[in-house]
């Protein structure tokens, strides 16, 4: 695939007008109040042997929205004996945790990590153990138009709340220092990132940085103009269908889009894009790096790659960033 949108001199300056609902921070505070009312957190953490003589890993499972049990993995550098900073690392669509020796770069590097499973996902590319009990109406295969037609009801609203509840998690773990917190995650889990930060933020969590690499359910209305790629095929596909919903749809996509979030967030950013990707094309990524309220941040591009943006190269930059701002 060719380079598609906008050129690079123009994409450095793309920051388009947001799409915000009025009550935007309302609706997610009272979600937020809402769930801690009904479902307090909790979790239970419990060791497991995976071969791996460097880094101890336990299964934990904590209280997710609606009191659902959501599954992640913590790992520590086996022999640590100080409190570590943490990473929260968020999965791309369709996947879950993986397997426990899975998403272990991090805490090679000396961090501790929390690796959230995907609510109902986890049968694509990573393995999954997280059921999502919640019913939704008619929508396209997928996750994407799931409970589309209102914001109460849209599986975002459940996932995201989850994304919370992890950073609450991944600051009590002992041998955790809750003042040293990384977000981290790409595609749909840079989605999840932006979120969390955002909401972290509004409720006073102290975050080091964030980490979001060609973020998903980004400018989502430009998305669906200009790609024909999944995951965003699946509102052309429920849109096409439903023809008197259009409005409707990007109203309530609009209080999960990575754009709105992005104004909310204070902490240092690294983000990356790859500007050949289908998937989550270059313009929604500089929509959100463009509207950061972050003082600190930086763009790695990846001019020759689609959606796979830096791999291994863009790892190598997780771990510089991770070494700046998690130290003490």
């Amino acid at each position: 695939m060719p380079q598609f949108d906008l050129p690079l001199d123009a994409l450095v300056d793309y920051r388009p007008e947001r799409d915000e609902p009025a009550d935007f921070d309302d609706f997610w505070e009272r979600t937020l109040a809402e769930q801690e009312a009904a479902h307090p957190l909790t979790y239970v953490a419990e060791r497991v042997e995976t071969g791996l003589v460097a880094i101890d890993t336990d299964d934990v499972t904590f209280t997710g929205y609606g009191g659902q049990p959501i599954k992640a993995w913590f790992h520590r550098p086996a022999g640590a004996t100080e409190d570590l900073g943490i990473v929260v690392t968020y999965i791309g669509y369709g996947g879950g945790r993986g397997l426990s020796h899975e998403h272990t770069l991090l805490a090679q590097a000396g961090y501790a990590v929390l690796v959230m499973d995907n609510r109902g996902q986890g049968s694509a590319h990573q393995l999954g153990h997280t059921g999502d009990v919640a019913a939704s109406g008619p929508h396209a295969a997928g996750f994407l138009t799931q409970g589309i037609d209102d914001p109460e009801t849209y599986y975002y609203r459940r996932l995201f709340v989850d994304t919370v509840r992890a950073v609450d998690v991944a600051r009590s773990m002992p041998g955790v220092d809750p003042e040293r917190v990384l977000l981290s995650g790409g595609s749909q889990g840079g989605a999840m990132a932006l979120a969390s930060a955002a909401l972290c933020t509004a409720r006073g969590v102290p975050l080091r940085g964030v980490i979001v690499d060609v973020p998903f359910l980004s400018h989502v209305r430009r998305c669906t103009e200009i790609t024909d790629a999944l995951p965003y095929a699946e509102i052309v596909q429920y849109l096409f269908a439903h023809r008197d919903l259009v409005e409707q749809t990007f109203r309530t996509v609009s209080y999960f889009d990575g754009v709105n979030f992005a104004p909310r967030i204070s902490a240092p950013v690294l983000s990356s894009v790859g500007l050949r990707d289908v998937v989550c094309p270059p313009s929604a990524v500089y929509a959100v790096y463009n509207h950061l309220a972050s003082v600190e941040k930086e763009m790695k591009v990846y001019s020759y790659n689609g959606h796979e943006n830096g791999g291994p190269f863009q790892d190598a930059e997780h771990v510089r960033f991770a070494h700046r701002v998690l130290a003490r």
